[in-house]
């Protein structure tokens, strides 16, 4: 049973597609620049563009699974070759913003939600995962940091449980190796613990060992911020989101804890396996 991993330069896919690996079982990595992948030795890498059809049937040949990220453009392309092909089972990464009540036309959910419903109609059996804030959004932070700046936030007492991307990935994992109660349902992961992002900024200070400050600003100059480095639709729904969770703390989903029956993996052990990454600039 062939399991082709898309986005296999992800954080997410290098560690499903190393654990499939490490498992013993057949793996393909797929990725737009199979060049630029590192895998492991015996690990075939394959081009796959979802607007290029023509890298289909290669990517595809034998597969029985694929692990795929939510790329919108030329889904439905694809995902009428993964049947053709005699694909079984997808594991989807997708989003908890497509739970929203306007996650068809919200300018995070819209991909997901599209893909989603592509997935559904494809017939194909589906494993879906939604995960909400990743711990790794916290990179964001890692310049200001780094030039010993304070971390600028309209809202940091908005509490979210942020989820470890190796939770994500062992989730996945088991989805794709037989865990049968995964099998076919979707999903929303968060971590085990809500935490105010002013928590989560002390927790990065306790593992580089020096204070971070917190300086509150308003919501229109993080929407300036934010805008210089995404699109503003998408900032004002963060912003929104984090509004949101200011009032209300965000509610603990399912974790490796209640799916796999292991720990969730904490924002303070991310914190101390990236430290070095908020210690330069």
């Amino acid at each position: 049973m062939t399991t082709l991993v898309t986005g296999a330069r992800g954080k997410i896919g290098h560690a499903v597609l190393t654990a499939l690996h490490t498992a013993g079982l057949p793996v393909r990595a797929a990725s737009s620049d199979p060049a630029a992948l590192t895998v492991p030795a015996g690990v075939e890498a394959v081009a796959l563009r979802f607007d290029a059809p023509e890298t289909f049937d290669a990517a595809l040949e034998g597969v029985d699974q694929v692990f795929l990220y939510a790329a919108h453009a030329g889904v439905d392309n694809f995902l009428t070759a993964a049947r053709a092909a005699g694909v079984e089972h997808i594991v989807l990464l997708s989003s908890s913003s497509v739970e929203s009540p306007d996650a068809a036309t919200n300018p995070i959910g819209a991909q997901h939600f599209a893909v989603e419903n592509a997935l559904t109609a494809s017939g194909i059996t589906a494993t879906v995962l939604r995960p909400g804030a990743f711990a790794s959004n916290s990179f964001g932070w890692a310049r200001s940091i780094g030039n010993n700046q304070p971390i600028e936030h309209p809202y940091p007492e908005a509490s979210i449980a942020p989820i470890h991307t190796a939770d994500i990935a062992d989730i996945a994992v088991a989805a794709l190796t037989g865990a049968t109660e995964l099998r076919g349902r979707a999903f929303t992961l968060t971590g085990g613990q809500a935490l105010t992002f002013r928590a989560q900024i002390a927790l990065l200070a306790a593992a580089i060992g020096r204070d971070i400050p917190v300086t509150t600003i308003t919501y229109d100059e993080a929407l300036q911020q934010m805008s210089a480095y995404m699109p503003s639709g998408i900032a004002d729904s963060l912003l929104a989101n984090w509004a949101a969770a200011t009032a209300q703390p965000e509610t603990i989903a399912d974790t490796t804890e209640t799916l796999l029956g292991k720990p969730a993996r904490t924002f303070e052990l991310w914190a101390r396996e990236n430290a070095t990454a908020f210690t330069h600039s």
